[in-house]
């Protein structure tokens, strides 16, 4: 990649290209190097101590070959766990993807929130001290999808999905007190925001559905103040760890304006 070094975006698959949407959008005169761990996806029912070795060994590759100025973690379930051993290996700065928990707590009228996540997620420390901290008075429901993040990988590649399943998924999310219901519910995870037209269509009742996205973009423009010296020629690349996606991926990372190649194998085998 030639030019200025890349921001790096890294997700377990393709659910942080929601992320990479608004990072472009607050820093349009960047060059982005998107990185899809679709050989270890899903990370919801790892171990944790694996995932976090599996991702900091990728990211020594990672680091090594593109030098990149910044990496935006646009995954809560690898953001709740890896982070600071990410920030304790490497110089760079990273920004994570958390559970949006406060702006949550915050915009709340009724007092009825809930985060909607992946297992993994929704059992961090992490994000029950981010409940602790920031909804006192509230009362948070956190819940935990088996399926929906797999879903919404099929869902952008252009595969039918059954709607009957995603209600499924997300009734815990709506509850009833003493007359008040749920009024927002955040998105802990970036897969979800693809499928936020199907959650307007079988949700009970209309709720605040909050995408963290634009808010993990202007954080990461923070650690950047100075423009590049150099505008961007050309595509931004994408790279998978189980290596060339199927056409529908390639197609779906065409659209958002990346040259879509399989990892290699450095990458592939930095993570076994």
């Amino acid at each position: 990649m030639s030019g200025e070094p890349p921001i790096l975006v890294f997700d377990s698959g393709i659910g942080g290209l929601t992320v990479l949407r608004e990072l472009r959008t607050v820093m349009p005169d960047r060059r982005f190097l998107y990185v899809a761990d679709d050989a270890g996806f899903p990370y919801g029912s790892w171990e944790e101590g694996a995932l976090c070795r599996r991702i900091v060994a990728l990211f020594e590759t990672l680091v090594e070959e593109h030098r990149p100025l910044l990496a935006v973690i646009a995954c809560n379930t690898a953001s709740t766990l890896v982070l600071p051993a990410l920030r304790a290996r490497f110089s760079l700065p990273f920004v994570g993807t958390v559970p949006a928990v406060k702006p949550a707590a915050e915009r709340s009228r009724s007092g009825l929130l809930s985060v909607l996540a992946t297992p993994g997620t929704v059992k961090r420390d992490y994000t029950r001290a981010l409940v602790a901290e920031f909804a006192h008075g509230k009362d948070v429901a956190l819940v935990g999808s088996q399926r929906l993040a797999t879903i919404a990988e099929a869902h952008i590649r252009g595969e039918r999905i059954d709607l009957d399943e995603i209600e499924a998924e997300i009734a815990p999310c709506f509850r009833e007190r003493d007359g008040r219901r749920t009024d927002i519910v955040a998105l802990a995870c970036t897969h979800y925001p693809f499928l936020a037209n199907a959650f307007r269509k079988v949700a009970p009742w209309p709720v605040d559905w909050l995408d963290p996205a634009e808010a993990i973009a202007r954080q990461a423009a923070r650690f950047l103040p100075d423009r590049p010296s150099t505008l961007p020629e050309g595509f931004d690349r994408a790279l998978f760890t189980a290596g060339a996606p199927d056409y529908a991926t390639r197609r779906l990372i065409h659209g958002f304006g990346l040259s879509c190649e399989g990892a290699g194998a450095a990458l592939s085998s930095a993570a076994e």
